[in-house]
């Protein structure tokens, strides 16, 4: 996914207990505190959506001005985080991470 898509930043795998499971992310970016937030993200989101009526979870959606954060359940066990740029096609990008997901979903 990294190397197909140039704006992907970093990307993590990370358990729903907040551990990374594996990441290329960015060589500042500390990944066990970024699993430990995308963690808290995921609960949050299960809980909206719950709460909401809207189903399971799939995914959430961050914009920041510098770039894109995506959040997607990979299964019961795991999180995938994607970085990006601004300049993203997010189609593509939800794309490759749902297929990035289902690979997940059979490993982890």
């Amino acid at each position: 996914m990294l190397a197909s898509i140039s704006e992907i930043q970093g990307a993590a795998i990370v358990s729903v207990e907040g551990l990374p499971i594996a990441s290329a992310l960015p060589q500042d970016v500390d990944e066990t505190r970024i699993a430990a937030m995308t963690a808290a993200i995921l609960s949050l989101a299960e809980r909206a959506a719950l709460e909401l009526d809207k189903g399971e979870m799939e995914q959430v959606y961050i914009r920041g001005t510098k770039g894109y954060i995506l959040v997607m359940a990979a299964g019961m066990n795991a999180v995938l985080i994607v970085i990006t740029s601004k300049d993203i096609k997010l189609g593509l990008v939800f794309l490759d991470c749902k297929r990035a997901c289902e690979k997940i979903i059979k490993l982890v």
